[in-house]
Order: structure tokens, then C-alpha cells, then sequence
């Protein structure tokens, strides 16, 4: 893959995802669209929707679903490099997030997770975001009940910045503020879901009415979003869009540099012939015992 190509916007498939992976991916991503949504998806006469103890419930089968996505995406799917370009992304986002988290709803996480998941993929972008979110909650000791919904949060925000379409130079950069805008905002709401059915007790406008039709639920989750959190995901928002515009050009350049030198997408053949170490020699670089076929 060509230097131009690279600088146009194309992505590197850092982590691939087989068809057994994209299938725990979208799984999971559908348990998680019932775990955020249940209060507003299940029906009046439902067991469920009577009862305020499913968001505990789906916070305890979540970590086990993303579990089994993280070691079945694992398998097979990420090399050496691919894990240690994660572990230094995630250690980064991580170290980062403290920084802003729990200050007018600044975070400093989320645009490291946008460009990590432009460059790498989709894939990739899934499992840093859902490591990065872990990793700082051990940090912080963020850890409880709310910690799932975080991390499929911010799997979902990196799946997506894979995603994007192509672009290059300031349509890249302005491609990736909007979606890091929306992204934040979407965030928000979803994080909402995960905890609006018990946070607002009985007998209010922004209460969740157990067995109440479509219409009114949504519309007191609505009004509580605007009346709760809409200044802390505007603050996200943002955040996002000026730190992307700050630091997309540098940060996307040295990540495809990083990309290149790795050459995710070059099958590696192991030669344990006695000229290995000089085919396999990079210009300037050590000698080797992998020899690199070109893609």
C-alpha cells in the first residue's frame, strides 16, 4: 500500500475480524442495544418492564458477552504488533481520561479512541475502546455496575470511527470533528439509558413508568436528558471537536507511520534458511529471522 494511498485516508486492518468475530461483534452489539434500551423496547405487558432490577441484570451478563467478543476477536485475529499497538493506545487514552472526566463533562479520551479506530479499523477501534475504558476505571476505581455500558460505549464509538468513508487533508479532519461531535452526544444518551429507570425515583415527569407505552417513556427520557446531562455531552462534544481539529494531523500521521512500519496487512513467512537474516535485514535496521513477503 502505497504512501498516498495512506495519506488519503485509507485504513490499515490492524486486528482482523473473521466471520465468527463479526458475528460476536454484532451479537453483542445487539445485547447491548437491549441492555441500553430495554425501558423503551419491551412491551407494556412484559415481566421485564415491570421491574427496575433489569439494568443490574444486564450489567452483570454484559462484561461476560464483551468477554467472550475480546478472546474470540483475540483468536487469531491479532498479532504481536497488533497487541502492542493497542496496549500503548489504551495505556494513553487511560492515562488521559482522568484529565478531564468529571469536569463539565470534558473527556480527553474519546478523540484518541476516533483516530485510533480511522487508522486501524474497525475492529481495532472496538477492542480499544472497550480495553481504554476498562483500564482507566481501574485507574480511577471507576469500577461498578455502570462500567459495561461504558465500555460497550466506547466500542461502539471506535467501531464507528472505523467505519467512516474516505477522506483526505482538512475534509479528514473535518469528517472526524463531526463525527467525534455526534459521537459524544450519542454517548451521552446511551450512557442515560443505562441508569434513567432507577435514578429518578416515583411520581415525577422524568420518571420512568413501569409498563408505560412508547410514546410517553421516551418522552420523559428525553426531557430528563435535556434537564440532567445535556450541558456535560455538549461539554464532550466539544471536547472532541477541538481536540480532533487540534491534533488529527499530527497524531493520524505518526499512527500511519506506525501502521507502515508494522505492516499489519504483510503476511509474515518464517525461513530458517542461513540468508533469512540478510533477506529479512530492513535498510538501516538489525537483522531478522522474519522475512516479509510484500503485500
Amino acid at each position: 500500500m502505497s504512501a498516498r494511498a495512506r495519506a488519503a485516508g485509507e485504513r490499515v486492518t490492524a486486528i482482523a475480524l473473521r466471520p465468527r468475530s463479526a458475528a460476536a461483534v454484532t451479537l453483542v452489539s445487539l445485547a447491548g442495544i437491549v441492555a441500553f434500551g430495554w425501558p423503551l423496547l419491551v412491551t407494556p405487558g412484559s415481566g421485564l418492564a415491570h421491574s427496575t432490577d433489569a439494568p443490574l441484570v444486564f450489567a452483570l451478563v454484559l462484561p461476560l458477552l464483551l468477554a467472550v467478543v475480546l478472546a474470540e476477536i483475540a483468536e487469531g485475529g491479532m498479532d504481536v504488533k497488533a497487541v502492542a499497538m493497542l496496549g500503548v493506545l489504551s495505556a494513553v487514552g487511560a492515562a488521559l481520561r482522568p484529565l478531564g472526566a468529571g469536569t463539565a463533562g470534558l473527556e480527553t479520551v474519546f478523540f484518541l479512541l476516533i483516530l485510533g479506530g480511522r487508522v486501524f479499523g474497525a475492529g481495532f477501534g472496538f477492542v480499544q475502546g472497550a480495553v481504554t475504558l476498562f483500564a482507566s476505571a481501574l485507574i480511577t476505581g471507576g469500577v461498578g455496575p455502570w462500567l459495561p455500558f461504558q465500555m460497550l460505549g466506547a466500542a461502539w464509538v471506535g467501531w464507528g470511527a472505523g467505519l467512516l468513508p474516505r477522506a483526505a487533508g482538512r475534509r479528514e479532519v473535518a469528517l472526524l470533528a463531526g463525527y467525534g461531535a455526534v459521537a459524544g452526544l450519542a454517548y451521552g444518551m446511551l450512557l442515560n439509558l443505562s441508569f434513567w429507570p432507577f435514578s429518578t425515583g416515583a411520581a415525577t415527569g422524568l420518571s420512568f413508568v413501569p409498563g408505560a407505552p412508547l410514546p410517553e417513556n421516551l418522552h420523559r427520557f428525553v426531557v430528563f436528558s435535556l434537564a440532567t446531562s445535556l450541558g456535560w455531552d455538549l461539554g464532550r462534544a466539544l471536547t472532541n471537536v477541538v481536540l480532533i481539529s487540534l491534533t488529527a494531523r499530527p497524531v493520524l500521521g505518526a499512527l500511519r507511520r506506525a501502521a507502515r512500519r508494522a505492516a499489519f496487512d504483510a503476511p509474515v513467512v518464517f525461513d530458517d534458511r542461513p540468508d533469512a537474516a540478510v533477506a529479512a535485514r530492513p535498510p538501516g535496521g538489525a537483522a531478522g529471522h522474519l522475512a516479509q513477503s510484500p503485500p
